[in-house]
């Protein structure tokens, strides 16, 4: 019986991270599970696709997920409502979301979005390195771990 799960948005996550998530859970004994848009083909056993409308990956994957699993996201929106079932979720960078901070997060999208749409332009992400590879890894498994004691 596995210990866990680890339930990742495969529509945005990269590669490097989607590849540790998966060795990771193995070498944990933890279910991982991706969804993603039938426009993503992902080689994962336990794959869940869905339509390809606004938010449907975000929907399916806020409704599967359980206390105590991690979801492995980018949407600060989609971490909300993870945080709210008493779930874990980082991003695929490492970054832990906190409950006592997601609303400053939500708060600075709602900024950044509101100064995009009056004609500002704001940064994208950065190119992916060896360190966020590495802060993700760890993340993960110390949620993981923190996961198993609970």
């Amino acid at each position: 019986m596995s210990k866990g799960r680890v339930l990742i948005d495969a529509d945005a996550c990269p590669r490097q991270a989607l590849l540790t998530a998966q060795a990771l859970c193995k070498e944990l004994d933890w279910i991982c599970l991706t969804f993603a848009s039938y426009n993503h083909q992902i080689g994962n056993a336990n794959h869940v696709t869905v339509d390809a409308g606004p938010q449907a990956v975000d929907m399916k994957l806020a409704n599967e997920t359980s206390s105590g699993d991690v979801v492995v996201t980018q949407d600060i929106g989609l971490a909300a409502l993870i945080l709210g079932k008493r779930a874990h979720a980082l991003t695929p960078h490492g970054m832990v979301f906190d409950p006592e901070r997601i609303a400053f997060h939500l708060e600075e999208r709602n900024e950044k979005a509101r100064y995009r749409r009056g004609g500002g332009r704001t940064k994208g992400p950065a190119a992916r390195t060896r360190e966020d590879d590495q802060r993700f890894a760890e993340s993960l498994r110390f949620l993981m771990e923190r996961g198993d004691q609970q």
